[in-house]
């Protein structure tokens, strides 16, 4: 971990650090917000947050106004990029954004070329922990969120690693990325056409399957553009009322797909995930 920037915030640091990835077999960057309590060497919880398509670690650490509610209950955020980078990663030949940089779509790629460099689930759930936590005054809790892509991304891992997180949160999250083009397109490129490989990245099936013991909270707006096509909120909602897993979801009147509406809740993403890191 080389530092890369830092800048009080909240009488905490905000800090972007480089390394090496051997899982994603380039250079990496990722942002950490360490309460003051943590800077003092006090173990403290840590909270994952996964960002969702064309963004960066820089999204969240700047537009969300996390850090505020992170001091105030002593949590540490990680903050991970979306994909791997680098001159040599490859991208969609046409440009597209929800395909190759900025697209990870949080899977381990099967398929060339995509397979030498996009492990995006081993390098967050494996990885990026392993490194991050032995270097941050780390105390053995920790939860994960996410927005979009990365609110598919934070289900998914939540409910695969069971006994890992103790909660899981998203915003507006892709749950059933099997059924829906976003991820029709990502996973047919990452993973091949066997949707059996697909299921085991989908939301909707693991929760079936998996009927994972921990807290999920889900915020979703009813102004999201995205909401009919894209994320299909209702399908979780159904899922899991089939497999009997308790989940708040809570359908936001008016509020769209953007960082506006992430700002607007996020304190009561961290104030949940809180109740349970702190329990």
């Amino acid at each position: 971990m080389d530092l890369v920037s830092q800048n009080k915030c909240f009488e905490g640091m905000q800090q972007r650090y480089a390394h090496r990835s051997a899982v994603l077999n380039c250079d990496m960057h990722f942002s950490v917000f360490a309460p003051a309590a943590a800077v003092a060497g006090q173990k403290l919880p840590v909270l994952y947050w996964l960002s969702g398509l064309t963004c960066t670690d820089d999204n969240f650490s700047t537009k969300a106004g996390a850090q505020r509610y992170a001091a105030e209950h002593e949590i540490i955020l990680i903050i991970p990029d979306t994909s791997p980078r680098g001159a040599d990663v490859p991208d969609d030949s046409e440009g597209a954004y929800d395909l190759g940089l900025g697209a990870g779509f949080y899977v381990n790629a099967t398929r060339a070329p995509w397979d030498r460099h996009y492990r995006m689930y081993d390098y967050i759930a494996r990885e990026l922990p392993e490194l991050a936590e032995s270097h941050l005054p780390f105390n053995g809790r920790r939860a994960i969120s996410g927005h979009s892509m990365g609110g598919h991304g934070a289900l998914i891992i939540a409910m695969r690693e069971a006994g890992r997180y103790v909660s899981v949160s998203a915003f507006a999250p892709i749950v059933n990325p099997a059924g829906v083009p976003w991820g029709e397109k990502a996973f047919g490129a990452y993973l091949g056409d066997d949707r059996n490989a697909w299921a085991e990245y989908d939301a909707c099936h693991l929760v079936a399957e998996r009927k994972p013991e921990l807290p999920i909270l889900i915020d979703q707006g009813t102004a999201d553009d995205f909401l009919a096509g894209q994320l299909l909120t209702e399908r979780f909602v159904e899922a899991a009322g089939r497999a009997k897993v308790p989940a708040t979801v809570n359908l936001r009147e008016a509020y769209d797909h953007s960082y506006y509406f992430i700002s607007s809740f996020i304190g009561d993403h961290l104030r949940f995930h809180a109740g349970h890191l702190n329990s």
